[in-house]
């Protein structure tokens, strides 16, 4: 399945245009960069020296809203707006025009991933299936990993004929499926969790809970031998070796019941958390340093996920540049890129508490 609109032209083309763009204004920060401009000049002029090198990509591209956003002088205007307010971009293109801007900027993003990268592309819901189809169509359907939906507010009462919206969401590809950086974070249980999940509690006042010592699958090897003169169940095979039981048993890790029925112990501080879902609640600052800011937390999480430190993140919207400060406070590189002036002074603010010189 392809996406079609106007004037759609062929991805040979697109990445013929690299070597015929005219250089950006970038500032160097030890290895780490920041370009002021077109963000298809930016992308083109690190493709002319390097190629997949970049371990994660992660933009909040405009939303094709029609709408321009500012920014005031205390504070930054999104919904309400003030006349001498300063314009930080516009967001106002007809959707061929948008699809074709994002499709050839998602083409030199691929070129920019190593064998082992991701994107995460965040949108709303009203943009969200286009670019699904896109994205397909560039990495292939089977370098789609997740569609993460993230809570972005409260639940909101609008006059109109629809439900409220919350939420938006996240698009997550890899360059090869089976290569891709994935560092398990874990999300730590509540405390009403550990107490549901671990609800025994041991000599020491140590939470446990126990499990089988059998797991499903039958087995000829030494899992499937006798244990005191047990075998495992039909259809399953001991957890480890008879041995290693014995051992557990010495320590006092294996439970038994009045009727002689013996369960592993699984304590509570020994657990390595819940795995993360793919429903994220993250609400964006309140007053935010630039229009439509996200939740740095968030960014850290994506970036301590999908990245290793000492490796490559960039943000080509950098916008307020959060997902720099993120690559900075997970030990990462960045290269960050907008077209907006307002958002390059915000970054530079915001880099002042580092140990950066900006050069160029």
């Amino acid at each position: 399945m392809k996406i079609i609109f106007e004037n759609k032209r062929p991805k040979e083309s697109i990445v013929n245009d690299i070597g015929s763009c005219q250089t950006s204004t970038i500032f160097t920060m030890g290895e780490s960069f920041l370009f002021q401009g077109d963000n298809f000049i930016g992308m083109s002029e690190i493709l002319k020296l390097y190629k997949g090198f970049v371990d994660l990509v992660y933009i909040d591209p405009p939303f094709n809203t029609n709408r321009i956003f500012s920014v005031g002088e205390h504070r930054t205007s999104t919904i309400s707006r003030k006349k001498n307010d300063k314009s930080a971009y516009s967001d106002v293109m007809d959707t061929d025009s948008f699809l074709k801007m994002m499709y050839e900027r998602f083409i030199l993003i691929k070129e920019l991933l190593s064998e082992q990268g991701s994107l995460y592309v965040h949108i709303d819901t009203k943009m969200g299936h286009y670019f699904k189809v896109m994205l397909d169509e560039i990495f292939g359907k089977e370098c789609f990993k997740n569609d993460l939906t993230r809570i972005k507010s409260n639940p909101k009462n609008f006059d109109r004929r629809a439900y409220g919206n919350q939420k938006d969401m996240i698009l997550f590809y890899s360059k090869n499926p089976k290569k891709n950086i994935w560092n398990e974070i874990k999300e730590t249980l509540e405390e009403n969790e550990i107490e549901s999940k671990f609800p025994k509690i041991d000599f020491d006042g140590r939470r446990y809970t126990t499990i089988p010592l059998h797991a499903p699958g039958e087995s000829k090897g030494i899992t499937g031998r006798s244990w005191r003169g047990m075998m495992p169940p039909e259809g399953r095979h001991w957890r480890t070796s008879p041995e290693e039981f014995e051992k557990m048993d010495a320590a006092g890790i294996i439970e038994w019941s009045s009727t002689g029925n013996p369960r592993i112990k699984k304590y509570a501080d020994e657990h390595k958390g819940k795995k993360i879902q793919d429903v994220w609640s993250f609400k964006d600052p309140q007053y935010p340093l630039y229009p439509t800011q996200k939740n740095q937390d968030m960014i850290e999480l994506i970036i301590k996920q999908s990245s290793n430190e000492g490796g490559y993140v960039m943000d080509c919207f950098a916008g307020s540049g959060s997902t720099l400060m993120a690559a900075i406070a997970t030990g990462r590189k960045f290269i960050g890129m907008d077209m907006s002036s307002v958002s390059i002074e915000i970054i530079k603010k915001r880099l002042e508490g580092y140990d950066y010189v900006f050069e160029g």
